[in-house]
């Protein structure tokens, strides 16, 4: 990947659950501080599965990690000196999150975000398609379907449960290809 040395941009890491986005997210911030960049990384208060204040892949690697409850919160974190903001989870956050990014990045920040690029029902979810949209560098990453071992690109929820977001992990959800998630059936919706 080329990096530009004289202007911010913005990375965006997406893709479904268990597709490696943490880790991968986890890998670009540890390289960042290898080569002695001043990092700041950002978790939503909301995701709390694996741990309260460090951001963790579901293979339990993880990194230390500001909790905030919204985005106008990163601005108010952010030290002076950062060169690099991470931010994992980016689903999570409301539609001011590519404001912010468009914001730092602006200002010669390298930003990062990972997310899901769409919610259980295969819809665009949250910010992270209008960030891939402004963003320099879009990393699509795919899991392993668990019915047919294809590339898989869907979050596939197999509980009850209607809510567009419902933190979970293995216990609620899994990886599946488009023709195995074709195949499920439709979760019946409240409105």
């Amino acid at each position: 990947m080329f990096a530009p040395t004289d202007t911010g941009w913005i990375e965006i890491i997406c893709g479904s659950m268990f597709s490696g986005k943490t880790e991968e997210l986890i890998r670009r911030i540890r390289r960042a501080e290898f080569a002695r960049q001043k990092v700041q990384t950002f978790k939503p208060s909301l995701d709390d599965r694996y741990d309260e204040v460090r951001i963790v892949s579901h293979n339990s690697i993880s990194v230390d990690a500001q909790v905030v409850r919204s985005t106008d919160e990163i601005f108010a974190l952010l030290r002076d000196d950062t060169e690099v903001v991470a931010i994992d989870e980016g689903q999570f956050f409301d539609q001011g999150l590519p404001e912010i990014c468009e914001s730092l990045a602006n200002d010669g920040k390298r930003v990062i975000v990972a997310g899901l690029d769409q919610d259980y029902l295969g819809r665009p979810f949250g910010p992270i398609p209008y960030l891939m949209a402004i963003s320099e560098y879009v990393t699509k990453t795919l899991a392993i379907c668990v019915l047919c071992g294809n590339p898989a690109n869907r979050s596939n929820r197999f509980v009850d449960e209607t809510a567009t977001i419902d933190v979970g992990a293995a216990e609620k959800y899994r990886a599946l290809c488009r023709r195995c998630f074709a195949e499920q059936p439709v979760p019946s919706l409240t409105v």
